[in-house]
């Protein structure tokens, strides 16, 4: 009768022992987790810093981080000591990178204009030679072309079209200009194009327009069949539209939606918009709206978890390893860069939000998970933040890294248990 239970301790006892040396083979944790909060049981070391304006970044199988940089290029990083803390840099490309990620042996990036690729191999920091075109012929429009990029499991590459404008203004950005009726701009802009991963020298003509009525949304990722997606909402609605709207409502009021994008789906933008406080769809003030009605809304597919105006969602991930709690495992990770549009009020946002997930939807209220990226609070300017976070990596052991889109700080958070 005492086997059971022996063989039942033997294996809490042996499960106890690896988990008590996985924490402990990793590295140690910074004084101040670098200068960010996290829940209890975490913790975090600054493990690279002033790269640039650092954006996305993906992991390869051997702990190698590569970086997305705004300004240009990508940046690799190694740990040649094995204490946890990039010592090693390599630099390479010269082209704005957002999105990145490895591909069935590429290393795939997406710039403002193009989706290309290097050839890889395991252990390489470095690429020998130029970069194979997969993607170019986008659109030229400078405003909200930072592109992401993600893949399906069927051979599919997925890329964000920003849409070059607040709510298909004809004169953009003035008070009291009505939107376009259809608006054109949907044509090539503001929404998700479907391409063939694996086939060079395609231009946005050759792929799919797999979904529409959207913004602008890097954060940009393919889970459980589907496209999930984190969007930048409409702004200045006090500025534009005072009849209608406050300052507090232009602060409070425009959600940073998360959609659930399959083929065919339509967001509604520029003509409907998610109110965050009333948590319903809202006609824009550009098409009729008044701030309550809600006319011709309808139709369009609701977001499946919403958040606060203006926090500006730039990357999405869904945890898949087994370091962090249970809780978190299956949730999304969203990096938010923070607002610039909410004076004379605070600014907001500026932290990495987790959202649960069951049974492949949102299962609950979201929480702030690492915050204090921004230091002065109350925030006024964006430029007098310390940090912006802007990509988010999960590394082979199951810890997060958290990029700086500011100075190019990069976090690594692990958790360490109560």
């Amino acid at each position: 009768m005492m086997r059971p239970i022996l063989g039942l301790f033997a294996l809490l006892t042996a499960f106890s022992l690896t988990t008590l040396s996985a924490f402990a083979a990793a590295p140690a944790c910074d004084s101040g987790n670098g200068g960010i909060t996290l829940p209890s049981g975490f913790c975090a070391l600054v493990v690279a810093d002033n790269l640039g304006a650092a954006r996305h970044a993906v992991v390869a199988p051997n702990g190698d981080l590569f970086v997305g940089l705004q300004d240009g290029g990508i940046a690799a990083l190694h740990d040649s000591k094995g204490n946890g803390r990039f010592d090693v840099k390599e630099t390479f490309g010269k082209k704005s990178v957002t999105g990145i990620a490895f591909h069935d042996g590429y290393l795939y990036f997406a710039t403002p204009l193009t989706v290309e690729r290097y050839k890889w191999s395991a252990g390489q920091l470095k690429p020998t030679g130029a970069p194979e075109i997969v993607v170019s012929g986008f659109p030229t429009e400078h405003e909200h072309e930072d592109k992401g990029l993600t893949f399906d499991r069927s051979g599919h590459l997925y890329v964000n079209v920003g849409a070059p404008s607040n709510a298909c203004q004809s004169r953009d950005r003035r008070a009291g200009v009505p939107g376009m009726n259809p608006c054109p701009i949907l044509e090539k802009h503001g929404g998700v194009w479907r391409f063939e991963a694996d086939k060079l020298n395609q231009t946005q003509q050759d792929g799919v327009r797999f979904a529409t009525g959207l913004r602008q949304f890097p954060a940009i990722t393919w889970h459980d069949g589907a496209v999930f997606l984190v969007m930048n909402n409409r702004d200045q609605l006090d500025t534009l539209w005072p009849k209608y709207f406050t300052v507090e409502d232009n602060a409070t009021r425009p959600a940073e939606p998360m959609y659930r994008a399959v083929m065919g789906s339509n967001f509604g933008w520029p003509y409907c918009f998610y109110d965050y406080t009333q948590q319903k769809v809202l006609q824009n003030p550009e098409y009729g709206g008044d701030g309550k009605t809600s006319d011709h809304c309808s139709q369009y597919t609701l977001p499946v978890a919403s958040y606060p105006a203006h926090w500006a969602p730039v990357d999405v991930m869904f945890y898949s390893g087994d370091q962090f709690p249970k809780s978190y495992r299956g949730g999304a990770f969203i990096a938010f860069h923070g607002s610039w549009n909410r004076a004379p009020q605070p600014q907001a946002g500026y932290n990495v939000t987790f959202q649960p997930f069951a049974d492949g939807k949102p299962s609950g209220k979201f929480e702030v998970f690492a915050d204090g990226f921004k230091g002065k609070d109350p925030l006024m300017n964006p430029s007098d933040a310390v940090a912006r976070p802007d990509g988010l990596a999960q590394a082979p052991d199951g810890s997060l890294y958290i990029t700086d889109s500011q100075h190019g700080k990069i976090w690594r958070v692990i958790y360490r248990g109560n």
